[in-house]
């Protein structure tokens, strides 16, 4: 079972993801800051990380920095709101593989996950 860590500041937004991806099948964990996610990925990593950019204390870029250094091949997706959108660059750059903005299609974000889980399992052929 594909394991998907949820990191959203708003509660709401978590929720949502969470009933989404349990449907598909997925393992979910969820955090609500930057610090429960390092946590949650040194205790069980996932295979895939959906992370807000904006949040209190620990922002989603230096989360994606931490994520990344450790573990460069661990897929991330970045949600952000419309106006931080100058910041998808700099998260592209250190390695997010793709980004929304919120508010974001719920299917468009489900397919981009299942796309990176499909590509993952077909480079492990």
């Amino acid at each position: 079972m594909k394991s998907l860590l949820i990191v959203d500041d708003q509660s709401g937004i978590r929720l949502l993801l969470d009933e989404v991806f349990r449907r598909e099948g997925y393992k979910t964990k969820l955090a609500s800051n930057g610090i429960e996610a390092i946590k949650s990925v040194e205790e069980e990593v996932p295979d895939c990380v959906l992370l807000d950019m904006k949040m209190p204390g620990l922002d989603g870029i230096e989360v994606l920095k931490r994520l990344k250094s450790d573990r460069p091949e661990l897929p991330v997706i970045m949600m952000t709101a419309y106006g931080e959108i100058e910041l998808t660059d700099d998260a592209l750059k250190i390695g997010a593989d793709k980004y929304f903005t919120k508010p974001f299609d719920i299917y468009e974000v489900r397919d981009a996950v299942n796309e990176i889980f499909e590509s993952s399992q077909s480079r492990q052929w």
